[in-house]
C-alpha cells in the first residue's frame, strides 16, 4: 500500500447508529477508486438513540466517559467495515468533541473531499435541527462535499452522473468535477442547463434560450478533449433548476452542482438551487465549490 504522505484523505463522518453506515460504504469506495487515505471521523456530542443505554448516570464524568467508549465502539467498528471493503485503502480515524457540522468543516480544510449522510430531514429539521450536518457543512467546506441523501442508481446502463450548469465560475469548477468523476467511474455525463422564464417583466424567449445554450456549449468546451473517454451530452431544459435536476437524479449515479451560481446574493455562502437539491435530488449530491475554495 502506497504511503498517504501528500494525498489529501477523503474525510467521511460517521454516525453512531449501525444502520446508517451508506455514506460510510461510499466513501470507501471512492477512496479506492482515487487511490486516496480514508479518514474516518466521529463527533462526539448530545447522545443519540446510537449511544443511548441505561448504564449512562447523571454524573458528568460518567457520563462523559461513557460517551468516549461509545464513540470509540463507534469507530472501530466503522474501520473494520472498511478494512473489510476495502483492504488496501489506508484509514486513519478521528474521535473528536463539538457539533459534528463544525468537527467535519475543520476536517475538510485538508480534505479532497468530505462525505456525509442524510436521513430525509425535512427543511426545518436540516436548518435547525442538532443532528443537520450536510447543509453547515456544504455551505463552509471548501473542498467537494458529498450528501447521501439516496443511493446511487449502479443498476442503470449504462451508467451516468448529472451536472448542472449556468456559465457561473461555481458551475465551472462542478463541470470539471464531474468529467474526473464519470471518467474514473466509467460512466456517461449529461450537462443540464435549466432555463426557467421570470414570472414579472418582458424578455425575449429565443434571445435568452441561444444565451443559455451558448453557455452551455462554452462551459463543457476543452472538457471533452482532456477526458475522450467520457460520452457527453448537453440538455437544455426549459423548468426550475431544481425541478429539473432532482427529476435528472432519478437514475444517477450521482449530481453534481456547485456551491453558488449566477444571480446569488453577495455573502450567500450556498445557492437556493444547491440547497434545493439537498432536499430533493435522488441520488448522492456532490457540491463544489469554486476553484480556489472560499474564505472559512
Amino acid at each position: 500500500m502506497a504511503s498517504s504522505q501528500g494525498r489529501r484523505p477523503i474525510v467521511v463522518g460517521v454516525d453512531p447508529d449501525p444502520s446508517r453506515r451508506a455514506a460510510l460504504a461510499w466513501a470507501a469506495d471512492e477512496a479506492a477508486r482515487r487511490g486516496l487515505p480514508l479518514r474516518v471521523v466521529h463527533a462526539q456530542g448530545v447522545p443519540t438513540g446510537g449511544y443511548w443505554s441505561s448504564e449512562l448516570r447523571p454524573s458528568w464524568e460518567q457520563w462523559n466517559e461513557a460517551l468516549h467508549e461509545a464513540g470509540e465502539r463507534v469507530l472501530q467498528d466503522a474501520v473494520a467495515l472498511v478494512e473489510e471493503r476495502q483492504p488496501r485503502v489506508e484509514v486513519s480515524w478521528l474521535l473528536a468533541e463539538g457539533h459534528p457540522a463544525w468537527v467535519l468543516r475543520e476536517e475538510s480544510r485538508n480534505a479532497a473531499m468530505a462525505v456525509v449522510g442524510s436521513w430525509h430531514l425535512s427543511s426545518a429539521q436540516e436548518l435547525f435541527g442538532s443532528t443537520a450536518v450536510g447543509l453547515p457543512l456544504t455551505a463552509h467546506a471548501t473542498c467537494p462535499v458529498v450528501v447521501l441523501r439516496e443511493p446511487e442508481h449502479v443498476t442503470r446502463r449504462p451508467p451516468y452522473l448529472v451536472v448542472g450548469v449556468d456559465g457561473s465560475p461555481d458551475s465551472a469548477a462542478a463541470v470539471d468535477f464531474a468529467f474526473e468523476e464519470a471518467s474514473l467511474r466509467g460512466a456517461a455525463l449529461r450537462a443540464l442547463y435549466a432555463w426557467h422564464p421570470p414570472l414579472l417583466g418582458s424578455l425575449d424567449e429565443n434571445a435568452a434560450e441561444q444565451e443559455a445554450r451558448r453557455l452551455l456549449s462554452e462551459s463543457v468546451a476543452g472538457r471533452t478533449a482532456a477526458h475522450p473517454e467520457v460520452d457527453l451530452r448537453h440538455e437544455f431544459v426549459r423548468g426550475h433548476p431544481v425541478q429539473v435536476l432532482a427529476e435528472a437524479s432519478e437514475q444517477a449515479l450521482g449530481l453534481v452542482v456547485g456551491t453558488r451560481g449566477r444571480g446569488g446574493f453577495t455573502g450567500m455562502l450556498l445557492g437556493s438551487v444547491s440547497q434545493g437539491v439537498l432536499h430533493h435530488a435522488r441520488c448522492p449530491v456532490f457540491t463544489v465549490p469554486a476553484a480556489g475554495g472560499r474564505a472559512a
